[in-house]
């Protein structure tokens, strides 16, 4: 086995999330080589090519196209191949179709691979997520998905321009499924120490409820909303994929909400879904306790509940 390249990624899968993901990790300066890797090498190929062409506006790094191989030495492996969902499909058949995918992508990392990160951006993240620590036999903590990553960025830009404020002097997370049953952490939200609600009413809101449930059911809605109106999301995920592997390869011990099996906490056990987390160069490095309401306990449960339904179809 390879000694690992801690300034090595590579990105599996290069569609719209990966081409993105991929031009976002160039930009950052984070790594000096990476590989694509695509079941169609014409389209790996083209990427590294396109996204090379940038470089003498960046900072150097070897950007190609490989096959399993080539990422042996990878610090970071970001997975997003996987099927888009499709009009009249349902979500259960999209979980299928990708868990399949990755019954034949994840044992072709983990043969060459066993040392890095997995970092599962495919969709349905959290399904994916589990399916890929069982198919890798990795630690678990090595194994996570993006999970409410992005989520959590819709929420702090969304109350960043109702209350008319630098989004990263937001301090809220979304928790649970990257998906419909999503809960916002309302309870342990604050700008910058100061308690939401406080803010809010500096701010001249008052309408607390139905403003927190607005914004909410916006950020759920978010996807759906793009999708929509431009046929798919990359560009956010992108960014949510450069801070995490920016907190990975810097070793930042960030605390982000990123998805991974549980283990009884808030009473909920082998299932991954998002929850606040350290994340450093071993990747999760151990879970952050977070206030929640007895509602939002629930929420979080039935969440959960959601996910395992789903696990059963599947694996």
């Amino acid at each position: 086995m390879a000694t690992l390249n801690e300034r090595k990624v590579a990105v599996v899968g290069c569609g719209f999330v990966g081409s993105a993901s991929a031009f976002a990790l160039m930009e950052s300066g984070l790594f000096s080589e990476m590989v694509l890797i695509d079941v169609n090498k014409e389209k790996a190929e083209g990427e590294a090519l396109d996204i090379s062409h940038g470089l003498p506006f960046a900072k150097p790094v070897q950007i190609y196209a490989g096959d399993y191989k080539d990422a042996e030495d990878a610090a970071v492996v970001v997975v997003t191949a996987g099927a888009g969902q499709k009009p009249g499909e349902t979500r259960l058949d999209l979980v299928k179709k990708n868990v399949g995918i990755f019954k034949s992508i994840i044992p072709e990392i983990a043969k060459y691979n066993t040392e890095g990160i997995l970092l599962i951006v495919a969709n349905p993240v959290d399904i994916l997520t589990y399916a890929a620590a069982k198919l890798s036999g990795f630690p678990e903590n090595r194994v996570f998905g993006s999970g409410t990553v992005l989520d959590t960025a819709r929420l702090k830009y969304l109350l960043g321009e109702h209350l008319k404020i630098d989004s990263r002097s937001v301090h809220a997370c979304i928790i649970g499924e990257h998906g419909d049953s999503e809960i916002a952490a309302w309870s342990s939200a604050n700008v910058s120490g100061i308690p939401l609600n406080d803010f809010c009413e500096m701010r001249g809101h008052f309408e607390h409820e139905k403003s927190m449930k607005e914004i909410a059911e916006n950020v759920k809605n978010s996807a759906y909303k793009i999708i929509e109106k431009k046929g798919a999301t990359y560009y956010g995920i992108a960014m949510s994929v450069r801070r995490i592997c920016e907190a990975i390869v810097r070793d930042e011990k960030s605390i982000l909400p990123v998805s991974s099996i549980q283990h009884g906490e808030f009473g909920i056990d082998d299932v991954a879904l998002s929850m606040p987390a350290i994340v450093g160069r071993s990747g999760v490095e151990g879970a952050v306790p977070i206030r929640l309401s007895d509602g939002e306990r629930e929420a979080l449960k039935a969440s959960a509940d959601t996910l395992k339904v789903v696990l059963k179809g599947v694996l």
